[in-house]
């Protein structure tokens, strides 16, 4: 894999390869229609690129997100319950994060705790995943283990307010918690690799969900918390509390509302990663692209904005980069990775990414991610908005009628 595999499409075939059937839809399916899931690609897909002639240098990919130097403008977004996908789960991510020099949110729903991975990555620039709560001694306590482990942005979810009808896992048996019914021991049976790397590993705790920090037996209400639930009754309060509860960085994770985004802002919140959880939760959802102009015309240099759900290529983060985005943030490809050759398969992607980055800046005449951004609109053009301009336009024949009669 390592060797032949050259692009994130080619890591998803090879773990569609490895892991059960019922456990890689869980990994790459949508809610409902998929709709959200399918536009996700057909809105990147939608804006072309525009090169211009002109000397370009490196060029260079290095960028400041939330006042750190990160190597790429790409982070690696929460993944919960990573030890589905192999026995390394989260530990084999963060080595490649910290390799890479990139950023790597860990999930509350991780199978490894925090001090884990502070401990055996202290270079990594560790995010954390955290949850809203109405109990806030509960909550300072938490605060108090994520600072300790050095842990000094939160990521906060708004996107999980129900469950998604991930209609995938309904049909293959992929229920909360798991049940082990004739269909799912086929299933596994079909994968016996798969099934001997789970029996060797440490299994499923989830050591981040107290603050203290114990290995919880897993529950029916942990496992709607893993398969994308959380309490309905957070809001913005919640999130005014936390605000004034944590002196760190705190990003927004989940909206596509631009309203949202000059809230987030004015709550002095750090960063919004624009989102619509890979189309996994709300189906027919906006897409990022689709209201990233706007947010950032709503909020100028305020706030820093991230997107997620649908990047694939290095081209994807640089027609974000030119439409306002200050990074973006993927969490299926590096799964991908991660189950097709653990940690190397996770670096790998990422190195993926780098090339198609430096690559498509090269040819479209950028030397640095600042350049980029500040150029802008020169580098990208929306087909969908240049193929109406050309249904509105004249024909040939009725071009050269109008000469002739005028």
């Amino acid at each position: 894999m390592l060797a032949n595999a050259y692009n994130v499409t080619e890591f998803r075939t090879a773990a569609r390869r490895v892991l059960p059937a019922g456990i890689f839809d869980y990994l790459d399916g949508g809610s409902e229609d998929e709709v959200t899931l399918r536009r996700n690609r057909e809105v990147f897909e939608a804006w072309g690129l525009m090169p211009s002639w002109g000397p370009v240098s490196g060029p260079d990919t290095t960028t400041s997100l939330l006042g750190r130097r990160s190597a790429l403008p790409l982070t690696l977004t929460p993944t919960g319950a990573t030890r589905l996908f192999h026995p390394e789960g989260e530990l084999a991510v963060a080595k490649a994060a910290e390799a890479a020099g990139i950023p790597y949110g860990l999930a509350g729903m991780s199978t490894v705790a925090m001090e884990s991975i502070a401990e055996s990555f202290p270079g990594l620039d560790r995010w954390f995943n955290f949850g809203l709560s109405r109990d806030a001694p509960s909550r300072d306590q938490k605060l108090a283990r994520c600072k300790a482990a050095g842990f000094d942005t939160l990521i906060v979810g708004v996107d999980t307010r129900a469950l998604g009808a991930r209609e995938r896992d309904l049909h293959n048996g992929f229920t909360a918690p798991p049940s082990l019914t004739l269909s799912t021991l086929v299933d596994i049976a079909s994968r016996p690799g798969w099934w001997a790397n789970f029996l060797r590993s440490d299994g499923l705790s989830f050591p981040n969900l107290s603050p203290q920090g114990p290995n919880p037996t897993v529950t029916p209400s942990m496992w709607q918390q893993i398969l994308g639930h959380s309490d309905s009754g957070n809001g913005w309060g919640e999130l005014e509390a936390l605000r004034e509860a944590w002196d760190g960085k705190i990003v927004l994770k989940g909206c596509v509302n631009p309203d949202d985004v000059a809230r987030a802002a004015g709550i002095g919140l750090d960063a919004v990663q624009l989102s619509n959880h890979g189309g996994r939760q709300l189906d027919h959802m906006l897409s990022p692209m689709d209201v990233l102009q706007e947010s950032r015309q709503r909020v100028g240099s305020a706030i820093e904005i991230y997107v997620d759900s649908g990047i694939r290529r290095g081209s994807d983060v640089v027609k974000a980069l030119a439409l306002g985005a200050d990074a973006c943030a993927i969490g299926r490809p590096y799964l991908y990775g991660l189950v097709a050759a653990g940690s190397q398969g996770v670096g790998r992607i990422i190195e993926i990414f780098s090339e198609e980055l430096r690559r498509t800046m090269t040819l479209v005449g950028v030397s640095t991610v600042a350049e980029l951004k500040v150029k802008g609109s020169e580098v990208v053009r929306d087909l969908r908005g240049a193929m109406k301009e050309m249904d509105g336009a004249p024909s040939r024949a009725e071009g050269a009628s109008l000469l002739t009669t005028n």
